[in-house]
């Protein structure tokens, strides 16, 4: 009998790492009761119609493109995650009330940290959605200095057409937070000039399917450092699993 169920939340999400990586984490811990779902969700206003219907509902990762607009759905966030303005996952507390935590910003901090050098002290975050926003989040807490790229104009951010050979020379750290290159698609990347990047160049990607994406691989042709999203997302998900277990607790 299913008495605990959790699930993933997002578009197009066949592909998602969430489902095996939980469900394999309950067969582990022997929880024959607890099941993990995808809830692939057309459009947000769906996710109401969700929690109705599932009435053994203890906590939800969220993901691309909802990290923001579920925000209105819950009916509170832990600091971190209104600091942030992002939510990947949400706790059902013993009242049925929504609670939203960000665990994104502790996988990307913690993977990050033991690949930076000395000379990666500004960074360049390519994208501004939900995600960007952990990243920016830890790069605060490390003392990185930042600047998003997106496509169109704003202020205080380079757009793709901005970057040159000066602004990679001084951006030696560079994250990759678009789904761009994610399975299918494998073939998409960001529109960064990929010449200028050195062996002096940590490229991070948050995509983790593939394993190499292709801006993983221009980037590792010119012999910068890479990382994937891998380890981000396994540590993010032991993150949420430890705010679920508070309910484990109170059952």
């Amino acid at each position: 009998m299913i008495k605990r169920q959790y699930g993933l939340i997002g578009k197009d999400i066949t592909y998602s790492f969430s489902q095996n990586y939980f469900s394999a984490k309950f067969k582990q811990l022997g929880l024959t009761d607890s099941v993990y779902s995808n809830f692939d969700l057309a459009k947000i206003s769906q996710f109401s119609d969700l929690i109705e219907q599932q009435d053994n509902l203890k906590g939800l990762n969220v993901t691309i493109p909802y990290k923001q607009a579920i925000i209105p759905y819950l009916d509170s966030l832990s600091k971190k995650a209104r600091q942030i303005g992002a939510v990947n996952t949400i706790r059902i507390t013993k009242k049925n009330k929504l609670k939203g935590y960000n665990t994104d910003w502790y996988g990307f901090y913690h993977s990050l940290k033991p690949l930076l050098k000395k000379q990666h002290t500004h960074a360049l975050i390519l994208g501004t959605g939900g995600a960007s926003k952990a990243v920016e989040f830890a790069l605060k807490k490390l003392g990185i200095t930042y600047k998003f790229v997106s496509r169109t104009k704003q202020d205080n951010e380079f757009t793709y057409e901005d970057l040159n050979q000066e602004i990679l020379t001084q951006y030696s750290l560079i994250i990759n937070t678009t789904p761009l290159g994610t399975f299918p698609q494998v073939e998409d990347k960001p529109a960064i000039p990929y010449e200028f990047l050195t062996d002096q160049h940590l490229v991070y990607d948050l995509i983790y399917n593939p394993e190499k994406t292709a801006f993983l691989r221009l980037a590792e042709a010119q012999k910068a450092t890479i990382k994937n999203g891998g380890e981000m997302l396994a540590l993010q998900a032991e993150k949420a699993y430890k705010i679920w277990s508070k309910r484990f607790q109170q059952d």
